[in-house]
């Protein structure tokens, strides 16, 4: 497979977003989802998320009821403390948390709180499941702060120019 060049990636992203809005869009479902595994290894060989951590610096998951109670738990914490504490209500009516960056974020870009993270946290950056066809809204955002996912976008789109030869 092509190797995609990593350089100025956020400068690339945000060029190509048109095309992969195009992509994402009129993409084959069924064939897309068949690569996704295979392109999200290949994207996590090359990125190192200790070396970024953009996800945990600039936005917040949504922290679901049973993130709030594992969480909560975890941190010896009673829910309402740690909802007072760390999270907000969104426009969206999800909690999130009230800073960026993200107030678990430690030293080196580790999370304080990894084996009990959001579900969110833990799916990130949704790059091997079908999120990122069903919410392309979300995959296009994910794609212009996380390197991820514009590797795998990058190489959808090799993917479908080489088919359409």
């Amino acid at each position: 497979m092509d190797a995609i060049n990593m350089d100025n990636w956020e400068k690339k992203s945000a060029e190509h977003q048109k095309q992969y809005r195009q992509y994402l869009q009129r993409a084959d479902k069924q064939k897309t989802l068949k690569l996704l595994p295979r392109l999200h290894e290949e994207a996590f060989e090359q990125i190192d998320c200790l070396q970024c951590a953009n996800c945990c610096k600039n936005y917040s998951p949504r922290f679901k009821t049973p993130d709030i109670k594992r969480i909560s738990k975890h941190l010896k914490l009673k829910e309402s403390v740690f909802i007072d504490t760390y999270l907000r209500l969104d426009e969206d009516g999800d909690y999130v948390v009230k800073n960026s960056p993200c107030p678990f974020l430690g030293d080196g870009n580790y999370c304080s709180i990894y084996e009990q993270r959001p579900s969110d946290c833990h799916r990130f950056p949704y790059t091997d499941e079908d999120v990122l066809l069903k919410r392309p809204a979300i995959t296009l955002k994910n794609s212009s702060f996380c390197p991820a996912v514009h590797y795998v976008l990058e190489k959808l789109l090799h993917i479908l120019a080489k088919n359409s030869l």
